[in-house]
């Protein structure tokens, strides 16, 4: 059986299934650095994690997450997701804020609280970064998304997702209109460069691979030029 769920395993196991862990093993040295931990310690906390039944772990092939692993992890994901869409919707925060009070939070929500705020906010199927809410049986939707910076020139694509783990940019994509919903028209791009035309709305925003990383979008179809 498991071991008790503190907010460390919580932790990982998160940070496992962000880096694809439900399907595929992901190396400690990924999880060291989405966690900001040091590796050696990695080691040592995947091993309990794996002797638990949350994971099942080689040293030096990797860790993936069982069954059990799984359900917990999209558990914490849901109430992250949730907290977040919450600190927005109700209390006005804005989406560049929210990432770290739900870190917080997360930890302290039971599965009653995570259920009322499910229902005041109307069962959504997505927080305020595009990200889908696992439900409450913990199924997830999968959705083939690209990186804007794969996209080129003549593209329009609709934005889905935002990265919430950079604030600065959060906040320079709110100024520019680079949000979920959003049907943006990349114009040109120069590799030498490394420099998109981004149309966006009535403005076109010129910003390189970096500005984009992080924004995630599906083609909406091949616009002429």
């Amino acid at each position: 059986m498991p071991d008790h769920v503190t907010p460390a395993v919580q932790d990982y196991l998160k940070a496992i299934h962000s880096l694809g862990g439900a399907e595929r093993q992901v190396l400690p040295v990924d999880i060291a650095a989405r966690l900001e931990v040091r590796a050696p310690s990695v080691h040592g906390m995947l091993k309990r994690l794996a002797e638990a039944g949350w994971i099942r772990y080689e040293s030096g092939h990797g860790a993936i997450l069982t069954e059990q692993g799984v359900a917990e992890a999209r558990r914490v994901i849901r109430r992250h997701r949730l907290v977040e869409l919450f600190l927005t919707r109700v209390l006005g925060l804005d989406w560049s804020e929210v990432d770290a009070e739900a870190d917080a939070l997360e930890h302290a929500i039971s599965p009653r609280l995570e259920q009322a705020l499910a229902a005041h906010l109307g069962e959504p199927l997505e927080d305020p970064h595009g990200h889908p809410i696992p439900t409450r049986e913990g199924a997830l939707a999968q959705r083939a998304l690209q990186s804007l910076d794969k996209f080129r020139a003549g593209q329009c694509v609709v934005i889905r997702e935002a990265e919430d783990t950079h604030p600065e940019r959060l906040r320079r994509w709110r100024e520019l209109g680079l949000m979920p919903g959003a049907t943006v028209r990349i114009r040109s791009y120069q590799p030498l460069d490394d420099l998109f035309e981004v149309e966006v709305g009535d403005q076109i925003v010129p910003l390189g691979s970096e500005g984009l990383m992080g924004l995630k979008g599906e083609l909406v179809m091949e616009a002429t030029t």
